[in-house]
């Protein structure tokens, strides 16, 4: 016998309200709703916030864990266990690119390092050109961008912010004549702990958890953590729900069902997870695309070894960028600065075992790192077999060539900047020792599949949104082109890869959705 239920859930007296695992005591749980999320994210949780405030009923459901900022422990190796999706073990079918989404409430914003930039025009009007959508102006999109911008507190790093990484970074880049810039981030007087992938405790990354997961609570909205959407509900071609798992996360155990019935549903559990859904729905894919045209940006950090101590772990996660070859026609590659926790200096490069490797982390504190990241092609696949998820993807022939490219920019400037020997990420131990030898070593660099040490953050693609409903799977008002009421709002709607990290654009095209809905379905759905 299912229950309407009130649960009085953890953190209403300190922290965010959410219903988690140990609250439930049904083990079937009936919601009604105006509107139901999947996600809380940069997506979902803007959605639920621009929903709630025209006075719709929210429920957000959220299949990762809710962990109140007091408890990260700024430490790499616990945070990918307790914050991020599949421990921080999602990798592409061959191992060789680690996938990293946030899992948790709050999503991938909690763990990001709160890098912002807009989408640039070029994308806009390729996107205008290509795929229909020609309401995505620059003169559409720039409210939105100035909107999440002032709410989100992203501006440009002040000079006390940056690393000394950075600065070092910085006099290369300078001294080869290129143009640095300056990173905007939404981080709120930060305490420049360099913790961000680990989750910033003190509460000044103005991630979702204490920007719009709040604000939508304060405007009635409900969050479930611990709960995975298994179904989306349909009746005469329109969505009218979620059928979900409440999963008890000390034993991976479900714990009880959920029915939330809906007349809006929004999918922003992000481009690995959402298309899943889909498939498992088996809803949304006329045209043969849910789970397609998979891009990650995938990164290669290139670590550089100075014959002095840097201590580059004090600063901003990320200072400063350099974007001269950034577009495709360019080269398509950004660089980009990054403190370097000891946890990933220990696997980003091979120095051997036993006494070298001892040999290589006792010089951390001698190591800085650029990251080298490529605009890719769309050529990857995310699949749903037999009840376990892949991600079919390689870097493509020609993004290769454009990361060995990037690679030997890279390399240049960390010379430059006084390096004596910079590393290659490979599984093999690969060392550039000078500058003459850049060309020569970077060359010889060859595209096989598990050979380097790839890290993505920016999966997108997936749920392609466009006007033609052959060649994508959602409108341009962010609709699913099959399903009527059934919206999609994360980085799996970019029908391109964009080159820059996307969440600014994310913030922006929930945003934008969001009004979509709002004018669709006025006042109370």
């Amino acid at each position: 016998m299912t229950k309407n239920i009130q649960i009085q859930a953890h953190g209403a007296s300190h922290g965010l309200k959410v219903t988690q695992a140990t609250d439930i005591t049904d083990s079937n749980i009936q919601l009604t709703a105006d509107a139901v999320i999947v996600g809380s994210g940069a997506g979902g949780a803007i959605a639920a916030y621009e929903l709630a405030s025209k006075g719709k009923k929210v429920v957000v459901l959220e299949a990762g864990p809710y962990v109140p900022s007091e408890k990260f422990s700024e430490m790499m190796a616990v945070g990918m266990g307790t914050l991020y999706q599949d421990h921080g073990g999602q990798n592409n079918s061959y191992g060789d690119i680690a996938i990293l989404q946030g899992a948790c409430v709050g999503g991938s914003t909690v763990v990001n390092a709160a890098l912002c930039f807009r989408t640039p025009d070029y994308y806009l009007k390729l996107w205008g050109k290509e795929f229909g959508l020609t309401n995505l102006t620059t003169k559409v999109m720039t409210p939105y961008f100035e909107k999440v911008e002032k709410n989100l507190q992203i501006r440009q790093n002040a000079p006390h912010e940056t690393s000394v990484g950075a600065d070092l970074i910085n006099a290369g880049i300078r001294k080869l004549g290129l143009p640095p810039g300056i990173a905007k981030r939404n981080v709120k007087n930060c305490g420049l702990t360099g913790f961000c992938f680990a989750g910033c405790k003190t509460d000044r990354k103005q991630s979702m958890l204490v920007t719009y997961l709040p604000w939508a609570v304060a405007k009635g909205a409900t969050i479930y953590s611990d709960t995975r959407a298994v179904k989306v509900l349909t009746d005469n071609g329109k969505a009218n729900g979620i059928l979900a798992e409440v999963i008890d996360p000390a034993n991976g155990q479900k714990k009880a069902d959920v029915r939330v019935d809906a007349p809006i549903v929004i999918l922003a559990a992000g481009p690995v997870q959402t298309p899943i859904l889909l498939m498992k729905s088996g809803l949304a894919n006329s045209s043969g695309q849910v789970g397609k045209n998979f891009a990650c940006h995938p990164t290669m950090s290139l670590t550089a070894e100075f014959d002095k101590e840097v201590d580059d772990f004090h600063g901003a996660t990320h200072s400063l960028y350099m974007d001269k070859y950034t577009l495709p026609e360019e080269g398509g590659y950004l660089l980009l600065n990054a403190v370097q926790d000891p946890v990933e200096a220990s696997f980003q490069v091979e120095p051997g075992t036993g006494k070298p490797y001892v040999a290589y982390m006792s010089r951390y504190r001698n190591t800085i790192r650029l990251i080298t990241l490529i605009h890719d092609k769309n050529v990857g696949e995310v699949v749903w077999k037999d009840g376990a998820k892949s991600i079919n993807y390689t870097v493509d022939d020609h993004d290769f060539e454009a990361m060995k490219k990037g690679l030997k920019t890279n390399a240049r400037i960390l010379f430059a900047s006084g390096a004596k020997k910079v590393w290659i990420p490979s599984s093999q131990r690969q060392a550039i020792e000078s500058e003459s030898q850049i060309d020569a070593v970077i060359d010889g660099l060859k595209n096989e599949p598990a050979r380097y040490r790839y890290t993505s953050f920016h999966p997108q693609g997936t749920c392609r949104m466009g006007a033609d409903p052959k060649r994508t799977v959602v409108n341009p008002k962010g609709e699913t082109h099959d399903v009527k009421n059934l919206y999609v709002a994360d980085a799996s709607l970019l029908p391109t890869s964009i080159g820059y990290n996307p969440s600014e654009t994310v913030y922006a095209l929930a945003s934008y959705i969001s009004d979509q809905i709002n004018a669709a379905h006025p006042g109370h759905a």
